[in-house]
């Protein structure tokens, strides 16, 4: 039985194995820190999986709390999305690209004047995520916020511990508290306004939980892409291109690439997925990036998920990404790592991997 997470002799190159269990072994018995699950590898059983209603974010037999909408499944996910959906808009986030381009110079012009050399995730890719969802939500003690999120994007979502996350909750509950009674003109004023119908307004407990999936899933996919980005066009030669160039290509590549893997599905039942049957309770994890480099798949990317769980905060990502890349090529078009690519830090659980730091100067 194949272990996880598999062996990556090129931290910016697929596991060799993915090759091999997708042509063999879509959907394969692997061993995890978390006991014994199933691979899916393949691009069309990726969809399946992810589309399947008998694959659960929560196991059979487990109380989901109400209020913890990335773990719901059905009418109660269902009846969120459609309530923030409009929030998550592409037209809303369109509005608010003058302030991520503000944002991303901003940010940029901190890495300039911190190096070189400077480490970029710390610097850059980390804070400018959790700057722009403080900005979003209308948090004004941003170093306070991400003194808060980065501990809790520290904590494996597998290790059970939710403490870091209670903290944060506890913040964000005051935040939406204060903002109950002095609505902002930001997403988080967006939220709040939702108005009154068959499906209710969302409760304090909902948007506090709404708030930490952006945090969750916003924040890890924009730092990940970012400084991936940079190391693969640095290393192939093409990053000076992003001054000028249209990025929104670049940006797709990138995603596709390095985007954050789903969180395990468990069986509610027992199931056939490609050929394999798979009891009631197994854990079932999708491999966004060995399904994103399936050869069968002839167009777009998983990237983002698919399915009921697809990524809300999607033009978000892509927004933060297209304004921050070109502002750093042009204002540092020399930058270079200051190590070779098989010696950079690199963080990989279950659910996300990126560089842990990034050394580099100009």
């Amino acid at each position: 039985m194949l272990e996880l997470p598999l062996p990556r002799p090129d931290p910016i190159t697929p596991p060799p194995a993915h090759d091999e269990l997708r042509r063999d072994r879509p959907v394969a018995r692997v061993s995890t820190v978390a006991g014994p699950a199933w691979l899916v590898t393949s691009a069309d059983l990726a969809v399946s999986a992810l589309t399947d209603p008998r694959l659960s974010l929560t196991p059979p037999g487990v109380d989901v709390d109400v209020r913890a909408s990335l773990f719901q499944d059905g009418p109660a996910h269902a009846r969120l999305r459609r309530l923030v959906a409009g929030a998550f808009r592409p037209a809303r986030i369109a509005e608010l690209r003058g302030r991520l381009d503000g944002l991303a110079a901003e940010f940029v012009e901190r890495v300039a004047e911190a190096g070189p050399p400077v480490d970029l995730v710390d610097v850059l890719a980390a804070p400018l995520p959790i700057a722009v969802i403080g900005d979003l939500v209308g948090i004004s003690g941003l170093d306070e916020f991400r003194v808060l999120v980065d501990a809790a994007l520290a904590v494996d979502p597998m290790s059970g511990d939710a403490t870091a996350w209670d903290e944060l909750g506890l913040f964000v509950g005051s935040l939406v508290a204060s903002r109950r009674a002095s609505p902002g003109d930001d997403l988080l004023g967006d939220l709040l306004a939702v108005p009154d119908a068959e499906d209710g307004r969302l409760s304090d407990e909902e948007l506090v939980a709404l708030v930490q999936v952006l945090v969750a899933a916003g924040a890890l996919t924009v730092r990940n892409a970012l400084v991936q980005a940079v190391v693969r066009l640095v290393s192939c030669g093409r990053f000076l291109s992003l001054a000028s160039a249209d990025v929104s290509e670049v940006v797709e590549d990138v995603i596709r690439r390095s985007g954050v893997e789903p969180f395990p599905r468990f069986a509610l039942t027992d199931l056939v997925l490609g050929g394999v049957e798979i009891a009631a309770g197994s854990m079932v994890l999708v491999s966004l990036e060995a399904a994103n480099h399936d050869p069968a798949r002839s167009a777009g990317h998983l990237g983002f998920g698919h399915g009921p769980h697809y990524c809300l905060g999607a033009a978000l990502a892509r927004a933060q990404l297209c304004a921050v890349l070109p502002v750093l090529a042009r204002r540092l078009p020399g930058l270079r790592l200051d190590v070779p690519v098989a010696s950079i830090p690199w963080f990989r659980g279950f659910v996300d991997h990126g560089p842990v730091a990034l050394p580099v100067s100009w």
